[in-house]
């Protein structure tokens, strides 16, 4: 695959009549060695938000070795990918024929569920054996999140007990696992899910083994920039630290969207411009799927020769036949933006490259390697205000 130095190389060697997906290595590395060196435990890397194989590649090489799985195909992408991966299917609900392929055939151990009709499946599925390690999912808050994940996933604390010690028994080692939800904006998130855990296990009273804080780690968007990362993992070890577990208790996380988001843009062509509008060749049925359905926000540039210094606010309409291929922005362009000029929208690494589908006849998209940086990024250093750790009142203890 041929390399460029940036997007406007690409575009200026190229000129692409379709969209063009961009891949830097160099910062999916940066954001792995990150969370390797300074996360106080073992970060899982969640394939859902970007299941790449060069992806999962330039991970492993960067030191990640354990893998968020999230469905049986997951499970058999990464085994056939990387087959020396440690595999965790953390999804609470899975059929008990994914559970013994996973078990039997790929050598997963790493379970979790939130319910007392999931672990009868997992025991089952698997023989009984004694190698489990079995995660109970419990439900937390969202409301320090952009993106809620309380509803679907999770027993509640008054549910809790009587399932924890029923999988204590099940269970080689046992785990307690949680999810902020997508796109934490505080460092407070984990705190409050955290004293639901020391409520969870002072209440059972069982030995906990594994503390897996899951996922939630932010990147930088437009109109979204999050604290630095360190003051989240400073809050979440000092909370660790204090709960009644196991002296020889791990810590795990799940980053999806904080190792992968800067992996990704794309380059998109203005087929048509009707006022503040433009018609461009990616849309919601591709890799802009959280632009038009939830108006996530992404960064953009014009690609090319000189244009107005004065910037407007734009639309996008996709490619597609329907109206709903619309993304609301505001995306600021030149105002002199017009039908043949390029546009860049970064940041979509997480989620973006995986939602690609191929209605109406559009959705591929070369990978072309560029060397320049990502359009935000939160791993390059630049002064940010701190978010202070002694801020925060611990609500339970």
């Amino acid at each position: 695959m041929h390399n460029f130095l940036d997007a406007l190389e690409l575009i200026q060697a190229l000129t692409p009549a379709q969209p063009v997906t961009l891949d830097r290595p160099q910062a999916a590395t940066r954001a792995a060695r990150f969370f390797v060196d300074r996360f106080p435990g073992k970060s899982l890397y969640a394939v859902k938000a970007n299941p790449s194989p060069d992806l999962l590649r330039v991970l492993w090489n960067a030191g990640i070795t354990h893998f968020d799985v999230a469905s049986i195909a997951e499970v058999r992408l990464v085994a056939e990918t990387l087959p020396e991966a440690t595999l965790c299917f953390m999804h609470p609900v899975k059929t008990p024929e994914a559970i013994a392929e996973a078990y039997h055939t790929h050598g997963v151990r790493v379970f979790s569920l939130d319910c007392r009709e999931e672990l009868d499946k997992i025991v089952a599925a698997t023989g009984a054996p004694e190698d489990l390690t079995l995660c109970v999912r419990l439900r937390v808050s969202s409301e320090h999140s952009e993106l809620s994940l309380a509803s679907k996933f999770g027993t509640e604390l008054t549910e809790a007990r009587d399932l924890l010690m029923a999988t204590r028994q099940a269970a080689d080692s046992l785990g307690i696992c949680f999810h902020v939800g997508s796109q934490a904006m505080s460092p407070h998130a984990y705190v409050q899910a955290l004293d639901r855990v020391r409520a969870a296990i002072v209440d059972a009273s069982v030995t906990v083994d594994v503390i897996d804080v899951g996922g939630g780690f932010p990147s930088a968007y437009p109109g979204m920039q999050p604290p630095p990362l360190e003051d989240y993992f400073a809050i979440i070890e000092r909370t660790f630290e204090s709960l009644p577990i196991s002296y020889s208790a791990e810590l795990w996380c799940e980053p999806g969207r904080a190792l992968c988001a800067e992996y990704n843009s794309i380059i998109v062509r203005v087929d048509r411009r009707r006022g503040e509008e433009l018609y461009i060749n990616d849309g919601a049925y591709g890799a802009l799927f959280d632009a038009a359905h939830i108006g996530w926000r992404f960064p953009v540039r014009y690609l090319g020769d000189t244009r107005s210094s004065t910037m407007a606010d734009f639309a996008f309409f996709g490619p597609t036949c329907d109206d709903i291929d619309y993304m609301a922005g505001p995306f600021p362009l030149p105002a002199d933006i017009k039908a043949g000029d390029y546009i860049e929208i970064g940041m979509i690494g997480a989620y973006g490259a995986a939602m690609r589908t191929a209605f109406n006849g559009f959705g591929t998209s070369d990978h072309y390697t560029v060397g320049d940086e990502p359009m935000q990024s939160m791993y390059t250093g630049e002064a940010r205000p701190h978010w202070r750790a002694d801020n925060v009142v611990s609500i339970t203890r």
